[in-house]
């Protein structure tokens, strides 16, 4: 299940470029970044209150909270800086670029979180790394 999960996600990451690309003309990007978090904001905490998610937040301990807040200021920033390179570059070129965090997500799960690595992962990851590089050293 978790597969289309993560297909679904790439399909809407692919429509969040697109509409970056889109809105984002004549905005300043971090205007733009903020009004993106704050319906993101309305949307999750929606979903949280309709499905009686609220409950959970009881059990959460001090390592959950630190490591969510680490994850919260990470994605601010990637979603900051991706926002700029969306303003400032081609959305077929940032995109792209931008899934390099797939590789680094690769190296950083076995090096942190001990998860194995096959030559199948290593192989995909090694792909993503060599289009992102045809990407930035290509001719502009």
């Amino acid at each position: 299940m978790w597969k289309y999960y993560a297909l679904l996600s790439a399909i809407f990451a692919s429509l969040t470029a697109i509409c970056v690309k889109i809105g984002i003309k004549n905005v300043d990007s971090n205007l733009a970044t903020a009004i993106r978090t704050c319906i993101i904001l309305f949307i999750t905490w929606g979903i949280v209150f309709a499905g009686d998610g609220i409950a959970g937040i009881k059990v959460l301990t001090k390592n959950n909270w630190i490591f969510l807040i680490f994850s919260g200021v990470a994605t601010g920033l990637s979603w900051l800086f991706y926002f700029k390179a969306m303003q400032l570059g081609e959305v077929s070129k940032v995109a792209p670029i931008d899934k390099l965090s797939v590789a680094f997500t690769i190296i950083l799960s076995f090096v942190i979180l001990k998860e194995p690595v096959n030559w199948r992962v290593c192989l995909g990851g090694m792909f993503i790394v060599a289009g992102s590089l045809v990407m930035l050293l290509g001719k502009q």
